[in-house]
Formats: structure tokens, sequence, C-alpha cells
């Protein structure tokens, strides 16, 4: 079954101004469910871009891209908030946790924005997702006070704890040690064999190794 589908998509920053930027042209796309696929490219390559538009960050203005079999071209920007808290999760490459919060309340977040899962609920998914990631002995610890590979775990179960059918994970290694890195992608391929379905931009060959596809930008279009 085809999660996300993608057709002529593109985008344009400064759309008909004299400083236009196509930074997308005419991308046509299709992720079947459960896959774990790799997104290689050079900056300025438009790599970012679509990982931002199938993450329903970005806005595009030509062609159409449905998730779930859902057109997000339908959806308002209140709609894709919640789409966005459903369905896919986050990782990025410098963590983006709170720094002062314990590593409980750092996973806790997105639920905070879910009236349908009650605290009761929350609580248990919480030490769920840090057992999950290895990390269920520092649920109380600041993440400041974490490494850099405990600290992208505790991402990891932030961005899993609502249970998203789509990961998206931007260079996810990139500000870790080699043996740190590879723990990471043990734990996201694991997650993959659970039937999350992982995108993952990264410009490292190694870590592309661990997917099953890989997509290459260059100048907007997948080559």
């Amino acid at each position: 079954m085809s999660l996300i589908q993608m057709a002529g998509i593109h985008k344009y920053y400064n759309y008909r101004q004299p400083s236009e930027v196509h930074a997308l042209k005419g991308v046509s796309l299709e992720v079947e469910q459960g896959e774990m696929i790799a997104v290689m490219g050079r900056s300025g390559s438009g790599k970012s871009t679509l990982l931002h538009i199938i993450g329903c960050l970005d806005n595009y203005q030509e062609g159409t891209y449905r998730l779930d079999g859902e057109d997000a071209g339908d959806k308002s920007s209140d709609e894709l908030a919640e789409w966005r808290n459903r369905k896919i999760g986050f990782v990025l490459q410098d963590f983006g946790l709170i720094l002062s919060k314990t590593a409980f309340d750092n996973v806790a977040v997105p639920l905070l924005f879910n009236r349908s899962v009650s605290r009761k609920e929350a609580s248990a998914r919480v030490e769920e997702m840090l057992e999950l990631v290895g990390l269920a002995e520092k649920r109380n610890t600041r993440a400041s006070e974490l490494s850099g590979g405990q600290k992208q775990r505790v991402a990891i179960a932030r961005a899993m704890v609502t249970s998203p059918l789509l990961l998206i994970a931007d260079e996810p290694t990139g500000a870790l040690d080699t043996a740190t890195s590879a723990e990471i992608l043990d734990l996201m391929t694991g997650l993959n064999r659970r039937g999350v379905t992982v995108l993952m931009a990264t410009h490292a060959r190694e870590v592309a190794d661990y997917c099953g596809r890989c997509l290459t930008i260059s100048d907007g279009r997948i080559v």
C-alpha cells in the first residue's frame, strides 16, 4: 500500500519575484508503507525541501501530494498540524530537545497537543517509548545531562510516542561519533521492522546502506 504519493511537485521560493528560486522541479515519488529510504543530495539540491513538504512543514505551488490516501492540498493549516501530530514523527540532527526538561517530559511533548490521549495513557506511552530506546533509567534525567547518543534516543522516543506512520529523520547521525551512529541506525532499523516507514536524509553512504532504497536529489529533481 502506498503511504506517500507525489506527482509533479514544483516548489518555488520567492514565487513570481525577481529572486525566485525553483527548488523542486516536477518531483514524482511513491513510497510504500514499511519502506526505509535514504534521501541523498548536496546542500541546495532540494533534499530538505522535499522532506519538509512530505512532513507537511512547507507548501508547494504545483502538483499533488497524498499521505495515507489523503490529499495534503485539501488541508487547512490547523488540519496539517493535527496530521503532523498523529501521522508523522521528526528526528533532527541537533536533537531539538528542551535541555532544562527531563527525558520523560521531552518525550511527552507531542502528547500535550493530543486531546484524545488521557494523562494516564500518555504516561504509559512515554514509559513504553523510553523502554524501547533503552533509556528507562534516564526518565528523570535532564536532557542537558545526557550524552549525544542518549539525546538522539530521547528524540526518537519523542517522535514515536504518537505511533506515527512515517518517521522523517534529517541527518540523525550527523552530530554523533561512528559507534553511536551505528547504535542509532540499528534502533531506527528496528523501528522499521515494526512497520514504521522511515525517510532519512543523509550525506553518508554508510548511513544510506542501512536503507532498502536510496533516492538522490540533484538540482530539484530525483535522479
